[in-house]
């Protein structure tokens, strides 16, 4: 069967609060971009978010499909290796306060239960050259660097239109 194969990013501007996402989703020869804004959020919202969002939109349109999600953001990567622990804890800290953006870890857990969920990391802030891997015809790289572009933009694009008014 094949892998939908999901590319993640979130991006904020701690300021103004204004945050956007974005993810790119292959599936055989289809790709779709998706994108998005939120106010009053931070940096790991977004990049939470990035996966719901993808996640949601795989599920709608290209069923049942075992996914990768390529992400640099080691707090989302690493929610499959926390899972376990954060439902027994119920979501609730060592000093009894409710985990930061629970919400959000709660809907990518169910989500993580009800498909075949693969996390990638990969690393932030690449460049492409010339060499190696950087010539396979399926680059990671690339496609972290277009949802890393696409969500700051948005993010500077909302912030302009807030300096503006």
């Amino acid at each position: 069967m094949p892998v939908i194969k999901i590319f993640t990013d979130g991006s904020c501007n701690p300021a103004c609060k204004i945050g956007a996402w974005a993810a790119i989703l292959l599936f055989g020869s289809k790709k779709a971009q998706l994108h998005g804004n939120e106010q009053n959020t931070n940096h790991q919202r977004m990049e939470l978010l990035a996966v719901i969002k993808a996640v949601e939109f795989a599920d709608a349109n290209f069923g049942n499909a075992p996914i990768e999600i390529y992400t640099d953001s080691q707090y989302v990567a690493r929610i499959t290796d926390r899972k376990d622990k954060l439902i027994k804890n119920e979501f609730i800290t060592k000093r009894g306060n409710l985990l930061h953006n629970s919400d959000l870890i709660e809907l990518i857990i169910h989500q993580i239960e009800a498909h075949s969920i693969t996390f990638i990391k990969v690393k932030a802030h690449q460049r492409i050259n010339n060499e190696g891997d950087n010539r396979l015809e399926f680059n990671p790289i690339s496609f972290n660097i277009e949802v890393d572009k696409l969500a700051r933009l948005i993010v500077r694009e909302e912030v302009s239109k807030v300096e503006r008014n």
